[in-house]
């Protein structure tokens, strides 16, 4: 019973993080927010007794991608930063709600035409000793995960030398 109640109050502050970090207006607030929705999640697998899942989260995710983050941030310049309130008008508004019912129509569509709730509780079920969980997320192998860990690390380092480069030329002119 514990846990269900600390799996919800888990659950409201990442959905509660989520959205603000989504809704907010202010970039550092952004950022703060991503790291609650972080920590929350190392609190899910601290949870199903996945310490070193829940470490790993804190240390890389929480801790050294939200530091990367805001550097990031920071190096952009305030002119920059100044006067990014974007007004959405309704159209696009209306857009973006209805781009968000078909995804969820089709998610849906996908979970119940094959029968994913009832092979989830099968699943959930059956413990996986931490040896598969570790080779799954570092092997090379088919539904392994590393090449694609690799990739978006990539991603995440091109990411911020774009920025780095944008903050250069603003202050040479």
């Amino acid at each position: 019973m514990a846990k269900l109640v600390m799996f919800c109050i888990l659950a409201v502050v990442i959905l509660g993080s989520a959205t603000m970090c989504v809704m907010t207006k202010r970039i550092m607030r952004a950022a703060t927010f991503l790291l609650f929705v972080l920590f929350g999640i190392a609190g899910i697998y601290f949870l199903l007794d996945y310490t070193y899942l829940g470490t790993a989260q804190i240390a890389i995710y929480a801790g050294g991608i939200t530091v990367l983050y805001v550097f990031a941030i920071q190096l952009v310049s305030r002119r920059t930063l100044q006067g990014l309130i974007e007004r959405v008008k309704l159209s696009k508004a209306m857009g973006g709600l209805l781009i968000s019912l078909v995804g969820l129509a089709t998610v849906l569509g996908v979970l119940l035409k094959n029968q994913f709730i009832n092979k989830a509780a099968d699943v959930a079920s059956v413990e996986v000793p931490m040896k598969t969980v570790g080779m799954a997320l570092v092997g090379s192998e088919k539904y392994q995960y590393v090449l694609p860990f690799e990739l978006i690390s990539v991603f995440l380092l091109a990411c911020i030398i774009g920025a780095i480069m944008i903050a250069r030329k603003e202050d040479d002119k």
